[in-house]
Order: C-alpha cells, then structure tokens, then sequence
C-alpha cells in the first residue's frame, strides 16, 4: 500500500448467495479500489477476498445472515484491479436488512478514527492477522440495539457442508472459530424486516438516494424525498442532530468524507410522509415552543399538504398522505452510520412498541 492510496469508503450491498454477489457499489468504489461500480454489480464480492482468508470470509458470511446481525466490523484485504497496488486492507461493515447485506468498505489505517470505528460497532472480526491492533474495544459496554431473536424457521437451519480440502485444514491451528471451513449453502431465507436507505450527506435536507425494499416505508413515495419528511415533526430536532453528529464524524484525517464508524437511536417514522419543509427558521429550540410563528407539534402531516401542496410538484399520492392508515407513524431502532459518498441508515420496528 503506498501513501497515495485515498483514505475513502464506499457503501455497498450484496446478497445472501453464497458467492455474496454485488447488489450495489457506490462510485467511491474506483477511489478505494480501482473498480467501476457496473464492473462489479452482479459479480461474486469474495472474487475480490485474499486468497488466504477467502475460507473466514465465506465462513463469515453466512453466519452474518443466520445470526441476522447488525453492525459488525471486519478486517480483511480486498484485491485492487491495478494488480501493482495489490491487496488492500479494509474495513468492512455489515448489516443483515432482510434480504440483502448492506454495509460499507474503507481503507484501513492505525489511529483515532479506527479506534473510533472499532468501538462504536456492535462486533469486530479481525481476518488479516496484520490487524490485529485494530481491535479496541471498551470493556463492559452494554449492546447499543439488541440483536433480533433468530426467526424460528432458521433456528434449526443445518450446518452447511465443508469442502474436503476445508475439512483437511481443520487440525491446523486458526485464528478464529469462522477459519475452520467454508460453508456451501444455498440462499438464504429472508430475516427479519429491516430497511436501509442512503441519503445525500452533502445536502442540508439529506434526500433519500436508495432505499432497498418497501418493508417499512415505500420506495417510490420516498425516493428523492427529504428524510426529515419520514421524521415525526415531534422527532425531528433530535434526528437532525444525530446526523450532524454522524456527518462530523464521518471525516477522515486528512479532511476527506470517509466512513465514520455507527450511532444508535430511536425515533418514530412518518410512514406517509410530511412535508419537513413546514418550520420556521429560528433557531432549532424554537420550534418547540408555543407561538404565532410555530408549527404544532401534532399537526404533522396534516398541515403539509394542505398549506404547501405545490411545494413537492413531484411527489404523488400527497392527498393520500394526509388521511387513512398510509399516514400512520411507527417507532423504529435506527444505525447511522456515514461513508464518503453517503450516509446509510437502516431502520427496523421497535420490538418494544
């Protein structure tokens, strides 16, 4: 690795094959290694796994999925397309959302922000044994968001068949319990509901560039949407700061958009959508206060389609909005993460509710 290499990241998903074939790759993907993202949509991502941890990764693949975790950080080396820069060694996020593994790909290096990175995640694998002083954690930090419980259906999930020259490997000494062998396994069911959406980090609104399924909200209504517009205006103020946390964060060291590691929170979705626009511009404290000038509280989206229905010439289905069970609101566990090219947060329904 030489000291040319761009401390970036890129958001990409891949699915539950066994391959783990790129579902998406956002254009940081050529910054960090060298790839279109149309060169690598629809290829194995372990095509791209150092030969000498290809057996872990796999192994680690599918137990992400089985065990529908969240938030798990990985170290492994990813192979460049210039074969002069070889190998790179990555941070790689991973969150199981239903159907597909949703999570970003970084360059790694020793510091502040990977201890940062390593300490907000809810787990962290070291594959390369280069990276071993990547692994900080803080000693009896409770669990952020709680796993979901493993679906009964996948509870008595077989363990996947090892190939033989796996199986020859196993009396060697490994680095981890996930060495021992590469799993064979067909797709995977899907696991628990989970969306993920990306938003635009350079914009003030942080409007909706991706979202991967329509199990929580819709796609078509969100889409090109400010993501405030899908906060309860009662949640608004709080989510609008938790993302400017993320965002500071999110900025390596040479003062480059970058991943920066994941936040937690709650916060209650606006399934319908509003229109966030609907405030006033006083500082963030004042709109919770009781005036002439200030919004109501509970009104939500009600008021919005019926003071600036000519705001959002572009969204259908506003009258619908604003009556019937398509404008109910949900309380949602939430990770925020952010990467060069984006912010992700994937949401799921509070269990709790």
């Amino acid at each position: 690795m030489d000291a040319n290499t761009p401390c970036v990241s890129f958001i990409g998903i891949v699915d539950f094959t066994e391959q783990a074939k790129w579902v998406y790759c956002s254009e940081s993907v050529n910054d960090l290694l060298g790839f279109e993202p149309h060169e690598l949509i629809g290829t194995p991502s372990l095509n791209l796994v150092h030969p000498d941890e290809f057996d872990q990764v796999k192994a680690m693949h599918y137990s992400t999925i089985t065990q529908d975790r969240a938030a798990v950080l990985a170290y492994l080396r990813m192979r460049h397309k210039d074969p002069y820069k070889g190998y790179i060694l990555c941070a790689i996020s991973r969150t199981v959302c239903q159907n597909v593994l949703v999570g970003s790909v970084s360059f790694a290096s020793p510091g502040p922000k990977a201890m940062h990175n390593a300490s907000t995640a809810q787990e962290v694998r070291i594959i390369t044994p280069y990276a071993r002083d990547f692994e900080l954690r803080r000693w009896n930090d409770p669990n952020p968001m709680p796993p979901c419980p493993i679906p009964d259906r996948l509870k008595n999930t077989p363990s996947p068949a090892f190939s033989a020259s796996a199986l020859s490997r196993r009396s060697s000494p490994s680095p981890s319990p996930e060495a021992e062998a590469p799993p064979h396994f067909d797709p995977l069911p899907e696991q628990s509901p989970r969306t993920a959406l990306i938003l635009d980090r350079f914009s003030v609104n942080c409007n909706v560039l991706y979202c991967s399924n329509d199990s929580l909200i819709s796609t078509t209504r969100v889409m090109g949407r400010s993501f405030y517009d899908f906060v309860m205006s009662k949640d608004e103020v709080t989510v609008r700061a938790w993302i400017d946390v993320i965002k500071g964060w999110g900025v390596n060291e040479r003062g480059q958009p970058s991943d920066g590691g994941f936040g937690f929170g709650k916060f209650t979705l606006c399934v319908g959508g509003r229109d966030s626009s609907v405030r006033q511009t006083e500082p963030a404290p004042a709109r919770n206060r009781h005036g002439s000038h200030n919004v109501s509280r509970d009104s939500g989206s009600r008021d919005y389609g019926r003071s600036h229905r000519s705001t959002h010439s572009t969204t259908q289905g506003r009258g619908r909005d604003r009556k019937g069970s398509d404008n109910r609101d949900l309380k949602v566990d939430a990770i925020f993460s952010a990467h060069s090219d984006g912010l992700m947060v994937i949401i799921r329904k509070n269990a709790t509710r």
